[in-house]
């Protein structure tokens, strides 16, 4: 357990000498959790070694790219690679599993939505790809899901400074009433689908 703490420590250390890019490419490779690279992202701001706007920049440049890797993953090594290797960036069986039933049920606008739900926002990625969404919307919907998971938690961090370690507690409050305004939305999204698929059943007969 020492071993892997100063593990930890060291990536910390890592990213802290590259400033934005150590953000960026941590939140890329996603050996420690996105919201955790993000609160200490916002902990660098706290220190005045970079900017606000800067952090949340590069943490959506890194988190959506880590996205695409694993859309492309899905998309030409099917869920075979991903369940065997998965595990190295932080996805599991049971997040495929979830992440697969999301996007079955509620189709591709799902992509927006799931990544602000626990489980199946790490995996949601997998279906897209095997699926072949099409590339651009895929970026465009992850993009804009994102940026506020980025811009929050660089914020706690900045907010907590020297305590950003404490960022899941800290956080807990916000992400209670993101999910639930995340699975409103998703409520929505799919009556909109059912009455879509309603009108064009009702315009063929």
């Amino acid at each position: 357990m020492h071993v892997i703490s100063d593990l930890v420590s060291q990536l910390f250390e890592w990213i802290q000498s590259l400033g934005y890019f150590g953000i960026m490419i941590g939140l890329m490779i996603e050996v420690i959790p996105s919201e955790i690279v993000l609160a200490y992202g916002g902990y660098l701001v706290h220190l005045g070694e970079i900017n606000f706007f800067g952090a949340v920049l590069f943490g959506t440049i890194g988190g959506v790219v880590a996205q695409i890797f694993v859309y492309w993953v899905g998309r030409y090594g099917g869920r075979p690679v991903l369940e065997r290797y998965g595990k190295y960036i932080l996805i599991r069986k049971h997040h495929i599993d979830h992440a697969e039933a999301w996007f079955e049920k509620y189709g591709t606008g799902v992509i927006f939505t799931a990544r602000f739900i626990p489980v199946v926002r790490h995996a949601i990625s997998v279906p897209a790809g095997i699926s072949r969404m099409p590339i651009w919307r895929f970026i465009m919907l992850t993009t804009l899901a994102v940026i506020p998971w980025s811009v929050l938690f660089v914020y706690l961090g900045m907010s907590l400074g020297e305590n950003w370690k404490n960022i899941d507690e800290k956080a807990s409050a916000y992400t209670h009433e993101i999910i639930i305004g995340a699975l409103a939305l998703i409520v929505v999204y799919f009556l909109f689908k059912w009455l879509q698929s309603k009108k064009k059943r009702g315009n063929a007969a």
